[in-house]
């Protein structure tokens, strides 16, 4: 495929040591040419592929130095867009990144869209979609397995899975066509309703495997909404504080401190959580709080996990009993906070509140009961089952809908051929089963889609 020159900034804006402007595509070279000179005189089209060079850029109009860089050059195909690509790094500071950027602009290049780069490389067969939207997720993720799970996804470890499964969909479908086409033939083994059955529950099975992942892979890559609720001074804003280990909401003995909700991520055991502290639920005559407390009821709506704080040294209340009804048929974790002072809870009573929830007891202030609760965090939602190790499945939504489709499809075709429906009738929901696991790796997409995936991309990626 043929395109222009793109040339982005790939690195955060802002002051730092070192930014990184790229250019991709056949006039590459080139336009560097015309810009970098070197002590010893060479054009860039002389040297080696995948060598870096010192030197300083040169303004072609005025011969003025615009700057002092090293460049990298590498020769396509053998680069992540399979195209010439020089990456030319500069000082950090933000008018030396928008001079270097200017300039090359200037010389023809066209600055790229977001994303464009990893679209490059999709488009010319370096990766395929899933591989490419794994970037982004290595990009954006928030802990070590995180992290792991986009580092397989892009290295084609889920590729290879959906390949395979079409692959087999695919011998299914030519096996049925000679059979429709060439009755005669005596040396093909027929395609009796007993193979393909016994061929696509197998193929369901594989699909089953993927989607039983899928919650926790979505977790790991999007991160675990958990709301901090209870009543007022009962210790949110301390249970915030333990558990991103920094002072980032104001704790006092006065109720009713936090007046609306505070958000921070936090990594608890390799599960990324997207933490939020409430106001105190109440009643109140306090316009200010009341808002507080309307925005907490909304957030706890939202919510995959809620940490249900309680008071050791208070009674319990029927504003905590209702607490419990709110969050009935929500995955909660229940904490009896403050066991340092004197007992004046029913424990009792809140046992029987908790059901079959786990319940934990903490001194926030003594800083005990913090990693039963981060055992209690993970073991709620991955209980060890997911390690380093075992990185096979889906954490993208659009790939997890996409599963869900192809189940749906291949289930159709199991039932329909235990109906002993017509083989041919049965080929049309597996077709579609075998289109549906295309689209995950975008062997069958729409150019919108594509379009729409990458504009999510940062610049200069």
């Amino acid at each position: 495929m043929e395109f222009d020159t793109i040339a982005a900034v790939s690195t955060p804006m802002g002051e730092g040591a070192i930014a990184i402007v790229r250019l991709s595509g056949d006039e590459a070279i080139s336009i560097a040419d015309q810009v970098f000179k070197s002590p010893s005189g060479k054009c860039l089209k002389e040297v080696d592929s995948h060598t870096i060079h010192y030197g300083h850029l040169i303004d072609p109009k005025t011969g003025q130095i615009v700057e002092e860089v090293m460049l990298s050059l590498m020769k396509g195909p053998k680069t992540f867009t399979r195209e010439d690509v020089v990456e030319i790094n500069c000082h950090g500071g933000l008018v030396s990144v928008n001079r270097v950027l200017q300039l090359v602009l200037n010389q023809g290049a066209r600055l790229a869209e977001p994303g464009e780069f990893t679209k490059r490389a999709f488009l010319n067969g370096r990766i395929d979609l899933s591989q490419a939207e794994a970037v982004m997720d290595l990009i954006r993720a928030k802990t070590d397995r995180a992290m792991n799970v986009a580092l397989n996804q892009m290295e084609g470890r889920l590729s290879k899975l959906i390949r395979k499964l079409r692959q087999e969909i695919l011998e299914i479908l030519a096996h049925v066509e000679v059979n429709i086409d060439y009755p005669e033939y005596d040396d093909v083994e027929e395609m009796t309703h007993r193979v393909l059955l016994e061929k696509s529950t197998h193929v369901k099975s594989e699909i089953d495997k993927l989607l039983r992942t899928s919650e926790q892979g979505k977790i790991l890559r999007e991160g675990l909404s958990t709301v901090i609720i209870g009543r007022p001074n009962v210790g949110k804003s301390s249970l915030l504080n333990a558990l991103v280990h920094e002072n980032k909401a104001i704790v006092t003995d006065i109720p009713g401190t936090t007046r609306d909700v505070i958000e921070e991520y936090v990594n608890v055991r390799g599960v990324p959580l997207r933490l939020v502290d409430t106001a105190g639920i109440r009643e109140t005559e306090d316009i200010v709080e009341r808002i507080g407390v309307e925005r907490s009821r909304q957030v706890l709506k939202e919510a995959d996990l809620i940490l249900l704080v309680l008071n050791y040294s208070d009674l319990l209340t029927m504003e905590d009993e209702n607490l419990f009804e709110a969050v009935e048929g929500m995955d909660v974790i229940v904490i009896v906070n403050k066991t340092d002072l004197e007992q004046k809870i029913d424990m009792d009573r809140v046992r029987e509140l908790t059901h079959d929830k786990q319940l934990v007891t903490t001194s926030l202030l003594e800083e005990q009961g913090i990693d039963e609760l981060e055992e209690a965090i993970s073991s709620l939602f991955f209980s060890g089952s997911i390690e380093a190790g075992d990185m096979t499945y889906v954490s993208n939504s659009r790939h997890i809908a996409l599963l869900n489709q192809a189940l749906t499809a291949i289930t159709d075709a199991i039932e329909n051929t235990e109906m002993g429906t017509p083989i041919d009738i049965v080929q049309i929901d597996l077709t579609r089963t075998w289109e549906l696991l295309g689209e995950i790796i975008g062997e069958s997409v729409h150019e919108s889609l594509i379009d729409q995936l990458f504009s999510q991309f940062c610049l200069g990626k």
